[in-house]
């Protein structure tokens, strides 16, 4: 545990020592040395080190020389990978890392360490900073520590989202998953087909919270980013250790794609951008045209992500038009498919080789999990738990991210008036008990006893930021912070029972009050206080549509109630 004379470390390291006394001082013209392999987070790190406290801190090849106050980074294989460790003491500072990953948290957590004033992008005054002697060895639990951010229902400013990467990378995350396009907008500028962001990027007004309750704002709404735009983006996540994932999302969610070219539905006819949210049942036209569309689609999305994995959605596409289709009906017939809801498969399986071939993996959710599905994709499992597990069984790598955990768009508390009242109350406390794999699962779900495919991995988890009820940055930061710091301990730290109401729930929520809301208030993120809303964070007289969790967990259990499935959601109740 931390003294309480020094700063509480979030997330948690996986070994660590604060002596009682002692500190170590950076001052101006201080060096620090590095390889070259390690140089893009240390340099990250001196140029944010000089500015909030206003030094000159100057980046140089390693060397002997420690005559003047200095940093020392270096590789170290024998440390797990992405793993780092810190000793702070008379003599400076000196950094291991396995990689540059590892150099990237090593950061993150010096940063930690300098106290709130490091979050701030200039000096308020105070020249140099304190560091506490320490010993730190250190190393993530997963791979994957992710965090969709949802720019398609209500767009984000590309200011907003770069700032965003900040603050993930500040938690040790090292994905976000970009989610770019969806019935309500197209926010991803091709150059092949022009329609898709004249038209797709805006709508004419939108839905003030749950679409049934018809209300609507009158306001026009849109953006979109260049390809340049997120060039920047993709750099100017990858120099703070961060990949971005983008997501396409097909054969649903596409109402936007249809509005600017209508031959891709399956009606054929012109429709206007969605102005409300849940599930629509204009679903792509699952043929040759929209296949030639999408594959240039993502050669140009491939051109500007240099993600080694591309999202391709695959999430709620109810069937009904296709059913209805005899052309449809037809099509699955010569592909000898068993029924015409397995075009869903097959449309998403001819994209994922489309992105296999470029020497990228593709990524789904777990409704396009199955036969069809290559073993190289990536499925992320929302719909609760089972369908992660069942396609890990598989021989998938999976990506746990379930709806009822870590969708962070849900209300943050029981009151009805919390801004705005959807979905499963998530507490701070909820997010942190995240466990991606419980035992009761496991337990429910025995392994088979023979199996000629391998299992795949749990890569990881990721978190989730959907935007319907979220239009501006403000009320991001609202419902992300501080749940995504619960989430981000989950990701890195150990595995540990994280009950609530648990000694090590007690301890870190005394942690994350004392050390870690003021780093967050330094770095401006305007987090839902741990007691409720302030007054001008609430948004009274916008309808919501809370869930009862446990009634939910009673009738679907592991597998969960979300999304769209055969017989759950009568589509014709859908626009």
């Amino acid at each position: 545990m931390t003294s309480s004379a020094h700063p509480g470390l979030l997330p948690e390291p996986a070994s660590f020592a604060f002596p009682e006394t002692g500190r170590f001082r950076l001052s101006t013209n201080s060096f620090v040395h590095t390889p070259s392999s390690l140089a893009p987070a240390v340099r990250r790190w001196a140029r944010d080190t000089s500015d909030a406290f206003g030094l000159d801190v100057t980046v140089k090849a390693p060397s002997p020389d420690r005559s003047s106050p200095m940093v020392d980074f270096r590789i170290d294989e024998q440390l797990p990978v992405g793993g780092y460790s810190i000793l702070i003491d008379d003599a400076g500072i000196a950094v291991a890392a396995h990689d540059l990953s590892g150099a990237f948290s090593a950061a993150a957590t010096l940063k930690q360490l300098a106290g709130p004033q490091s979050m701030r992008h200039a000096s308020t005054g105070v020249v140099g900073v304190d560091f506490p002697f320490t010993a730190i060895v250190d190393h993530p639990r997963m791979q994957w520590r992710g965090v969709l951010l949802d720019v398609a229902r209500h767009f984000m400013p590309k200011v907003g989202v770069l700032r965003f990467i900040d603050h993930a990378a500040a938690h040790k995350l090292n994905v976000i998953q970009l989610h770019l396009t969806d019935d309500q907008g197209w926010r991803v500028e091709i150059e092949a087909f022009p329609e898709l962001t004249r038209v797709g990027a805006w709508r004419a007004e939108s839905a003030r919270g749950v679409w049934q309750a018809g209300d609507f704002d009158g306001q026009p709404h849109g953006g979109f980013y260049t390809q340049d735009d997120l060039r920047e983006i993709v750099s100017y996540a990858r120099a703070r250790g961060i990949t971005i994932v983008p997501e396409i999302d097909v054969p649903g969610h596409v109402e936007a794609a249809i509005a600017a070219y209508p031959h891709l539905g399956t009606t054929k006819t012109p429709r206007e951008v969605r102005t409300t949210w849940g599930m629509s049942t204009q679903v792509l036209d699952p043929g040759p045209e929209s296949l030639a569309f999408f594959r240039r689609v993502l050669d140009e999305v491939l051109a500007i992500f240099d993600s080694p994995w591309i999202a391709l959605g695959g999430d709620e596409v109810p069937t009904k038009a296709w059913r209805e289709s005899p052309e449809i009906i037809a099509r699955a017939t010569s592909l000898g498919l068993g029924d015409v809801d397995e075009m869903h498969g097959w449309f998403l399986a001819e994209l994922c080789t489309h992105v296999i071939s470029a020497g990228r993996r593709p990524m789904v959710w777990d409704e396009g999990f199955g036969p069809w599905l290559p073993r190289e994709a990536i499925v992320t499992s929302w719909r609760g738990f089972a369908a992660g597990l069942d396609a890990m069984r598989a021989g998938h790598d999976v990506v746990m991210g379930p709806e009822q955990a870590v969708y962070l768009d849900h209300r943050a508390g029981p009151d009805p008036h919390e801004p705005v009242p959807v979905g499963f109350v998530r507490t701070v406390e909820d997010v942190y008990a995240f466990d991606p794999l419980p035992a009761a699962l496991l337990e429910a779900s025995p392994a088979p006893e023979h199996s000629i495919v391998p299992e795949g991995r749990l890569l990881g988890v990721q978190a989730a930021v959907w935007t319907e009820h979220l239009p501006t940055q403000r009320q991001v930061d609202y419902a992300a912070f501080p749940r995504l710091s619960a989430f981000a301990e989950v990701a890195w730290s150990r595995s540990a029972d994280r009950s609530q109401e648990g000694p090590k729930s007690t301890e870190f929520l005394a942690r994350l009050t004392r050390d870690h809301l003021p780093r967050l208030a330094a770095a401006g993120i305007e987090f839902r206080p741990l007691d409720g809303p302030h007054p001008w964070q609430k948004r009274p007289g916008i309808a919501g549509a809370p869930r009862d969790l446990a009634k939910e967990h009673a009738v679907a259990g592991w597998v969960g109630a979300g999304g769209w499935r055969e017989g759950s959601i009568d589509p014709g109740e859908l626009a």
